[in-house]
């Protein structure tokens, strides 16, 4: 009896060890996520605007390394980031969906306003300060302008402007890029 008894203790004692050795190198060696999406998620500008069709940042970064979604989806980031997110995973770098065009920037007209704080839930950025049953006030500074605010406004009483090009913000357009060729448009295109 003790001939059978012995081999079948030394593989459950064996196979006990082995399953606590593996239960413990996958506490150490654990990976949380991809590190990939992370790597990604972090180059996003994380204005959860969802103007790439996905409801923020991560789930946008989710669906680039899946491969369901292109690089060249996030409109906030533009050109830099759509360059980065390619080189990153290794793919062709595609063109910008939509045209690039001035910044914009929310405003909400004050007199209008009816204080309901519907465009504060909608703003992803907290860039509408403003309290129930009085005027909302805009922090230019903060906004993306990704007119998620526009549309839950019942009085419509909000415009998206184009920010000002300040002397403080303004540099010199390196020649052979976008903003030179906007530039030399703007400035021989009135003559």
């Amino acid at each position: 009896m003790s001939v059978v008894l012995m081999p079948i203790l030394v593989l459950a004692v064996a196979g006990l060890l082995f399953g606590l050795l593996l239960a413990v190198a996958s506490k150490l060696f654990k990976v949380e996520g991809n590190p990939l999406e992370a790597s990604i998620d972090q180059l996003l500008p994380q204005t959860q605007c969802g103007q790439c069709g996905f409801p923020g940042c991560k789930p946008y970064a989710h669906a680039v390394v899946s491969g369901e979604a292109d690089v060249n989806h996030c409109v906030p980031g533009g050109e830099r980031v759509m360059l980065q997110i390619a080189d990153l995973m290794g793919v062709e770098p595609k063109a910008i969906e939509e045209e690039p065009s001035a910044p914009m920037v929310a405003f909400i007209r004050e007199d209008e306003c009816i204080g309901c704080t519907l465009c504060i839930k909608a703003c992803p950025v907290d860039a509408i300060v403003g309290a129930p049953k009085q005027y909302h006030v805009v922090i230019a500074e903060d906004c993306t302008g990704c007119t998620l605010c526009v549309e839950p406004c019942p009085v419509d009483c909000i415009d998206m402007l184009q920010t000002p090009e300040l002397l403080e913000h303004w540099s010199w357009p390196l020649p052979g890029t976008a903003r030179a060729e906007l530039a030399h448009e703007r400035k021989y295109g009135h003559a």
